[in-house]
């Protein structure tokens, strides 16, 4: 830029006649100014080719990714893939065994879409059998035995007592499988399956109770079962 002064320094010395003597640092200033906006221009050029290229670049990686994922959008997997799958015969899609929800006789049989028998207080004489509760809408058939009663609903129409609940006295327990025993009241309960039914037995005095219940009964979770077996006696 001193140079550029220099130089017009030189021509200001020999300006024609009758022209205004040249004011040599305005002119530098204006130059300056011009050489300011010529190199901001410069650089708001580069700065959008730049821009420009890094769009151009993303936009065809974009593309050649999409275009690339073969097992979404277009273009098919790779030959080795496609081969493979040719050799190996189609095996149909086994769904999965999801296992069944068995309810435990221990848990509420609500939660199960079945309803909880409900024990009432019993005002019948059952023969040798003396309970103070009884499951509601349940009384015992004729004739009752000394050691056997058999508890139905009014609606029951058949005479396999495999759908009943069945009372027994007997000398003897007899074999359970799956057993659970429980302590309570003084009294040893022991619930568990006696031919595929739910039953139950307590030893009372000399002589023990049995009571099996409806074969493939929900309907008695272990405690109702417990406080029934608890609130009879033989005699």
């Amino acid at each position: 830029m001193d140079e550029v002064k220099r130089l017009l320094e030189g021509f200001a010395d020999r300006a024609a006649e009758g022209l205004p003597d040249a004011d040599i640092d305005a002119d530098v200033t204006r130059g300056r100014l011009a050489l300011r906006r010529i190199k901001r221009r410069r650089r708001v050029a580069g700065v959008l080719c730049v821009a420009a290229a890094s769009a151009i670049v993303l936009s065809i990686g974009n593309q050649v990714k999409w275009w690339g994922n073969g097992n979404e959008v277009a273009g098919g997997p790779p030959e080795q893939e496609t081969a493979a799958a040719s050799a190996t015969p189609a095996t149909p899609a086994t769904p999965a065994t999801q296992p069944r929800t068995t309810p435990s006789s221990s848990q509420t049989m609500s939660m199960f879409g079945a309803s909880v028998v409900e024990l009432v207080a019993n005002k019948q004489a059952w023969s040798a059998f003396d309970c103070t509760l009884a499951p509601k809408g349940w009384s015992p058939e004729t004739p009752m035995t000394a050691t056997r009663v058999v508890l139905s609903q009014p609606e029951m129409r058949t005479a396999d007592s495999a759908a009943k609940v069945v009372l027994q006295a007997a000398p003897q327990a007899r074999s359970l499988s799956k057993v659970r025993v429980t302590d309570a009241s003084g009294k040893t309960f022991h619930i568990g399956t006696l031919d595929g039914r739910l039953t139950g037995q307590v030893k009372l005095s000399d002589q023990w109770l049995l009571v099996e219940l409806p074969t493939g009964t929900v309907e008695w979770p272990d405690d109702v079962f417990r406080r029934f077996l608890d609130s009879c006696t033989v005699k």
